[in-house]
């Protein structure tokens, strides 16, 4: 079977389709060929190709646009996208496309239809942006991650699956995963992680008072790589005892179900990949949704999750007061043992497998297990 994936520009949308991968291989091991078209100039190759799996680009950008000069640079971009995936699809002959949403979906969704390749769509936030929109009049089936979000696509296409997630996340155990991570194995543990880009606004706040939880506790910071200079600089401007309590680290791929099952509390962005990895790791979390492009997708993620019990929403106007919500929480062992249960009540550990079973339906091919 050949699958080929597409979707990006963040992780959100990439991390999905690699678990998907992961869970394709061992049904069909050898007999399986997997191609991922992502968008040029952003990091999705490197995760992708760490994976083993073969990496095509297209020209792509946002669909959302400000000025009039942006939305006909969007609509170029689309366009040459559209031509480039069409191309790479004529040489890979794909037995299905399965487009996991953002930006970089949309030129290869439409190549598929004019292909006539079956296209599976994946939605894996609250609410269906743009992309997903646009696509769904060309799907074959789409997943969904909640159940709310079945309301916003057609319900005769419509499956609800869950996000797929790494076993690990379900799997680590806090005590271990200190260890692995050179963790002291009980002092408070805070995790700070902006996405698999960072949060300059949320590194920025945090700066400001991190020295003084560092007196009392641990931090597991992902900065992202582009803020990477500027926190180690502030981290090496505190006292040496200080220093070692505070673990920093531009991004983390294999690492980050170790960082979410050490820490006793997460600051986050919203983006898709929580409504997977918080509640499969159970880790109470204080999220603060990013409000590029609007930001909806993440503030209807951020919603969600903390109307189910299992987080805390902070708008970035009320970032000030980060500080005193952390303090709270870590100090309320009893609610957060509380949002621990809420979010458990939300995971869905067999998404992968399930997701790629869809794969191989939309797909015409008989699902095997690998020997």
């Amino acid at each position: 079977m050949r699958v080929a994936f597409c979707g990006g520009g963040t992780g959100g949308h990439v991390f999905p389709a690699l678990t998907v991968a992961s869970a394709l291989r061992k049904h069909y091991g050898g007999s399986l060929e997997l191609l991922y078209i992502g968008v040029r100039g952003k990091n999705d190759r490197e995760l992708v190709t760490r994976e083993a799996i073969a990496f095509r680009s297209v020209l792509a950008g946002p669909l959302r646009a400000s000025s009039p000069l942006s939305i006909i640079g969007g609509l170029f971009k689309l366009s040459v996208g559209t031509l480039q995936a069409y191309r790479i699809l004529g040489q890979f002959h794909p037995d299905v496309v399965f487009a996991t949403g953002g930006y970089g979906s949309v030129g290869v969704g439409l190549a598929a239809w004019l292909r006539r390749k079956p296209l599976l769509l994946f939605l894996p936030d609250v609410e269906a942006g743009i992309a997903v929109r646009l696509l769904t009049r060309f799907a074959r089936r789409i997943a969904v991650t909640v159940p709310t979000a079945l309301e916003v696509v057609p319900k005769d296409k419509a499956e609800l699956i869950g996000y797929p997630v790494r076993g690990s996340f379900f799997d680590a155990e806090p005590d271990d995963a200190r260890q692995k991570l050179g963790l002291h194995p009980s002092l408070p543990t805070l995790l700070i992680a902006g996405g698999s880009t960072g949060a300059s606004r949320i590194n920025d706040a945090v700066g400001e008072w991190i020295g003084d939880f560092l007196r009392i506790g641990q931090v597991v910071h992902i900065c992202g790589t582009r803020d990477q200079p500027k926190i180690e600089a502030q981290r090496g401007g505190l006292p040496e005892d200080l220093q070692e309590r505070y673990h920093l680290h531009g991004f983390l791929y294999e690492e980050m179900p170790l960082a979410l099952a050490a820490a006793d509390l997460g600051i986050m962005r919203a983006g898709a990949s929580t409504l997977g990895e918080l509640p499969a790791a159970g880790l109470p979390a204080i999220l603060i949704p990013g409000e590029f492009d609007g930001g909806s997708n993440q503030r209807d993620n951020a919603r969600f999750l903390e109307e189910s019990g299992g987080t805390v929403t902070l708008s970035q106007a009320r970032i000030n007061k980060l500080q005193t919500t952390v303090v709270d929480l870590l100090g309320d062992s009893r609610r957060r043992q509380g949002m621990k249960k809420a979010l458990a009540g939300l995971a869905r550990p067999y998404a992968a497998d399930r997701l790629a079973h869809l794969v191989a339906k939309v797909a015409g091919v008989q699902m095997v297990v690998a020997a």
